[in-house]
């Protein structure tokens, strides 16, 4: 008669077999990869997809290649004018090469934030706060291409970095505000200079029409009483120049 006790260490050694698969297979999605190490060396770069390694020789590290947006911290800068500003900014970036981004350096995001913390401070520190605050497409662009070139060693791609906030002090505000409101009275009047001027020119130009045609002074002279009578009824004292009655006079002495 067979005994289930005979069957113990076969049913022992299926357990061990079915958790030695099960702890050797992996499964990465595709915005992954796997670092493998094997007894302490590199052993390349798996993923994404279904793969095996040797539990208890193998260690796997997991990296996401997908892009990672970083909000860096407010930071106190001193630009070159002498002006403090509370600047912070966004960051994207990612892993492009798995392993460089594990074995190169200890921690890539911390090291990516430290990285520009210190880099916003250092390219601020060099520009004036109007060229802060106008050409930030610019300071954008020298802030991009330091990172990139930084962190390209580790793996890591700087894509796109954005000055995202400008805090400027109180008596800043109120200085900027009053400049740029002293630059409006100034297109103001030059507006309204450069208007006086064409009028002017207008104007000489109709005195030179109407004097060559004396006719034509009393023609204007009765399109504005035209222009009068339809306003308002009121009392209007309006002298009549010579030359328009003159020549009901001379009638008159015919007659």
């Amino acid at each position: 008669m067979f005994s289930i006790l005979n069957y113990v260490p076969l049913i022992f050694i299926v357990i061990l077999l079915v958790m030695f698969a099960a702890s050797a297979v992996r499964i990465l999605p595709e915005y992954e990869r796997g670092v493998l190490f094997r007894l302490g060396r590199l052993a390349g770069v798996r993923g994404p997809g279904l793969f095996f390694i040797i539990p208890g020789v193998d260690r796997l590290v997991r990296v996401s290649l997908r892009t990672v947006v970083f909000d860096v911290p407010p930071q106190d800068v001193i630009t070159r004018d002498n002006v403090t500003v509370k600047v912070s900014a966004v960051i994207y970036f990612r892993v492009m090469i798995a392993d460089k981004a594990i074995v190169e350096v200890e921690n890539y995001l911390y090291a990516t934030s430290q990285l520009s913390q210190t880099t916003l401070r250092s390219v601020l520190g060099q520009v004036e706060l109007d060229e802060l605050l106008s050409q930030r497409e610019k300071i954008n662009r020298e802030l991009q291409e330091i990172l990139d070139r930084n962190t390209g060693p580790w793996g890591v791609k700087v894509s796109n970095v954005e000055v995202k906030n400008i805090d400027l002090p109180q008596e800043m505000q109120r200085a900027i505000a009053k400049q740029a409101e002293a630059e409006r009275e100034r297109r103001a009047k030059i507006i309204h200079a450069e208007g006086e001027l064409q009028a002017s020119e207008k104007l000489a130009q109709a005195a030179k029409v109407l004097a060559a045609e004396p006719a034509s002074i009393q023609l204007r002279f009765l399109q504005t009483l035209t222009e009068i009578s339809t306003e308002k009824n009121s009392t209007i004292i309006f002298p009549v120049p010579i030359d328009l009655i003159s020549m009901f006079m001379a009638k008159r002495e015919k007659q």
